[in-house]
């Protein structure tokens, strides 16, 4: 499939309904052919992004552009977009075919190439074996690949997809998302995605736009936000299990690394910056449950009560309750509600928040 230009820049972005602003100068670019996946709780703003980009919501303030070009007064339709939705929205009277070739017919395009572009939009979705059938003889999954379909053969500059899984059951979930990453990878084509669900994030994004109330909190791959999150809320929100905090209070050491003080358990060393942290002064540690480990180490340890243990076979979940963290461990374990039990806390995997919840830079 030949296909235009897909990149996307978002220049000051604002949107406001009646007095009410709920997009707070948003700027960030997706390059073309990139996977870029926003994500952030319910109400943060990524569903009127979205509708802000393909031109189903007018742009209070800013630029929307694509491939270069200025669209903010473009109509939806010459924007060269396609949006997958929530909802299927299938017409239930028309077939599979019939679905997937609408919108082209509507285009007045000839026939033959409308069925050279639903016959290969098909046989890349597996749907040939379907197309004669109405969508109340499908299933969730089948539904929602002939709406992706309808999609596809608009070949479109930018995919855009509004939450397309939260329908489905969570076996179906996770074969879709398999399907929606090897069918970026076939296509090529510029693809944003929205969705409240971190690990659809990060499986599925060469690119994350984290979102809180209406503003960009991190933009960044996956895996950069995962290791180095530049602040709590992004902390917290990337990653499952969600990261543990530790309530703490800088405190007086010899060491080069900033000495934070849990009140009623010890001292735990980390490797931040100590300057413009004044003794006393209220910190939080992060830890991922991954990365704390059962049993003693010697430096960085505190003492827990197991407050409950999930074995999963694979791995196990041991909750505490003072602390109130929880550990990821390999495998089985033999701790039990009601023990006590030492923890340790690696130093290079510590991540010190001040005050405000910014995250405070390791020793350079």
């Amino acid at each position: 499939m030949s296909r235009m230009n897909g990149s996307l820049s978002l220049e000051g972005l604002v949107k406001r309904f009646g007095g009410t602003q709920v997009v707070h100068g948003v700027s960030f670019d997706v390059a073309d052919g990139e996977f870029v996946v926003f994500v952030g709780p319910s109400g943060c703003g990524k569903s009127t992004l979205l509708r802000m980009i393909c031109g189903l919501e007018t742009v209070s303030e800013g630029e929307v552009r694509i491939g270069g070009e200025r669209v903010n007064d473009l109509p939806a339709a010459r924007r060269g977009l396609a949006l997958v939705f929530q909802s299927y929205a299938l017409y239930p009277h028309m077939t599979v075919y019939q679905n997937m070739a609408f919108g082209l017919e509507n285009l007045g395009m000839p026939k033959a190439e409308i069925a050279q572009r639903v016959g290969e939009a098909a046989r890349m979705l597996r749907l040939d074996e379907y197309l004669q059938r109405k969508p109340t003889a499908l299933s969730g999954g089948q539904r929602q690949r002939v709406a992706i379909g309808r999609a596809i053969v608009r070949e479109p500059r930018i995919f855009l997809f509004d939450e397309p899984l939260s329908n489905l059951d969570a076996e179906l979930r996770v074969g879709m998302r398999t399907e929606l990453a090897d069918l970026h990878r076939r296509l090529g084509t510029t693809m944003i995605y929205v969705t409240h669900d971190q690990v659809e994030a990060m499986t599925m994004a060469d690119k994350i736009v984290v979102l809180r109330a209406g503003r960009v909190e991190q933009v960044g791959p996956p895996l950069e936000l995962y290791n180095h999150p530049c602040n709590r809320f992004v902390a917290g929100f990337i990653g499952s299990p969600q990261m543990n905090f530790l309530e703490g209070r800088v405190a007086a050491g010899d060491g080069p690394g900033l000495a934070v003080e849990i009140p009623g358990f010890g001292v735990l060393r980390t490797n931040a910056a100590a300057h413009g942290l004044a003794p006393g002064g209220a910190v939080s540690i992060g830890i991922r449950p991954e990365h704390v480990r059962a049993g003693h180490e010697g430096d960085n340890d505190l003492t827990g009560a197991v407050a409950g243990v999930e074995q999963l076979g694979g791995l196990s979940y041991v909750r505490l309750a003072d602390p109130n963290i929880t550990i990821q461990i390999p495998g089985q374990t033999r701790l039990a509600a009601g023990e006590a039990t030492p923890v340790h806390f690696p130093i290079d995997a510590l991540h010190v928040f001040d005050a405000d919840g910014m995250t405070v830079p390791a020793i350079s």
